[in-house]
């Protein structure tokens, strides 16, 4: 072999080795620089994991105020359909249920006050009989007639 190709060689080997050399110094920087990119983007990827969560949160909140919403809308929908229905067949409502309790309580407190006062047998006294009027009428005697004169002392 001559001195030129011996010096090509040298030159090859040393340029290929070279190679190598800065192979290995990208390979370190790239750990080095790798590690501290590494922590750059698990610190990027908690300040995007926060921020997700709260959009996250805000969008969970809006929907399920939207659900909210139909479900309420649904409810009242439904609850007019069955009322409807119901009175189509005939079945009271509560409001008419109740003012038609209360106008029967009216009533029994009337009937109560029509009934005649009657004494417990064995005392031989007779109690007066009270009359719609509330005027007593002493038994044996005529109770007064009503004053259909004045409509608010005649009594249903």
């Amino acid at each position: 072999m001559n001195d030129a190709t011996k010096n090509l060689q040298d030159e090859l080997k040393d340029s290929a080795h070279r190679i190598w050399l800065a192979g290995l110094g990208a390979l370190a920087a790239a750990g080095d620089e790798g590690t501290k990119m590494f922590d750059r983007l698990v610190d990027r990827g908690r300040e995007y994991e926060s921020r997700g969560r709260e959009e996250a949160r805000k969008q969970y909140e809006g929907a399920r105020s939207n659900a909210d919403d139909l479900w309420k809308t649904f409810s009242e929908k439904l609850d007019e359909s069955v009322t409807k229905a119901l009175h189509r067949m005939g079945v009271p409502s509560r409001d008419e249920i109740h003012n038609l309790t209360r106008r029967v309580e009216e009533l029994n407190a009337k009937v109560e006050m029509l009934k005649p006062r009657v004494t417990p047998a064995g005392t031989g006294e007779a109690s007066p009989i009270v009359t719609p009027a509330g005027t007593p009428v002493t038994p044996g005697t005529s109770a007064p007639t009503q004053d259909t004169t004045d409509p608010s002392k005649i009594i249903a």
